[in-house]
């Protein structure tokens, strides 16, 4: 089933920690009193990575955190099409790849208890749009594309035993009303409805676009593009979600992001507000 246009209009949930207040929490008593409370209590719904104001960092090696974060909403453009691949950026109808500028985008999920430990098995799902804004397998009267059937910038992996799971995709564009993201979602059993899930997006420092967009094939789309500071979205705590960019050691193969995310599964499924 192809999806229909619509508005990302959901609101997330949760109260943002600093590493700091939870690395307290975690620790001999708290830890304790954390687990046995119950996030729920504490007004706590969701655990993720942080990241830090710059865009380029320096380096993508570093401890996962476990920090709350909300959930953001699936949008719109969400198809199930179970499709178990890393290199998102090649449409199977025609062996075509999506152009653009490579992106290596790394999940390290953890499993928050008593301490955070990587969680294997759970399946990340990545979709977004293309350099020009467009998705795939979607008909959009107001975009004015159909691009039924295919499923390029659309794939899942699961997380190996240290919690991670990586894919190959593109920096992507943009499209009227958003500004530039990435959707995300964690499954720890997708074939049940007692499995837990955890929907949420990833976005870019606007001045790290602007370099982006102004080369091929980004160039090619003009218009005024949505910031972060004007999308509805980002400011319900899209700048705790925004990655870090590594340059990769070849210049052709673009950037890295590494994203650290925690989940508390054994809550229930956090919503958007």
């Amino acid at each position: 089933m192809n999806p229909t246009n619509q508005h990302d209009d959901d609101k997330p949930v949760g109260h943002v920690l600093t590493r700091r207040e939870v690395l307290t929490l975690l620790g001999g008593a708290g830890a304790a009193a954390l687990v046995g409370t119950g996030f729920s209590r504490l007004g706590l719904t969701q655990l993720a990575g942080t990241s830090t104001p710059s865009p380029l960092a320096e380096s993508t090696e570093s401890v996962p955190a476990c920090i709350v974060q909300p959930a953001l909403t699936e949008g719109p453009y969400f198809v199930d099409q179970m499709l178990n691949r890393s290199d998102i950026r090649v449409e199977p109808l025609d062996g075509s790849i999506s152009e653009g500028i490579q992106l290596r985008l790394v999940f390290r999920v953890s499993q928050i208890g008593a301490a955070c430990t990587p969680l294997e098995g759970a399946q990340v799902d990545v979709w977004h749009c293309d350099a020009l804004g467009i998705y795939s397998d979607v008909k959009d009267m107001n975009a004015r594309f159909d691009t039924s059937g295919k499923t390029f910038l659309r794939g899942y992996q699961l997380t190996d035993e240290t919690g991670k799971a990586e894919f190959i995709t593109i920096y992507p564009g943009w499209y009227q009303g958003r500004t530039p993201h990435i959707h995300f979602k964690i499954r720890t059993d997708p074939a049940s409805h007692q499995g837990y899930e955890f929907t949420s997006q990833l976005f870019f420092d606007d001045d790290f676009s602007d370099k982006i967009y102004a080369q091929e094939p980004y160039s090619a789309k003009t218009g005024r593009r949505t910031r972060n500071d004007s999308d509805g979205i980002f400011r319900d705590g899209g700048d705790q979600l925004t990655l870090q960019l590594v340059a990769a050691e070849k210049e052709e193969d673009g950037y890295v992001a590494t994203f650290d995310i925690g989940l508390n599964t054994s809550e229930s499924t956090p919503k958007s507000a």
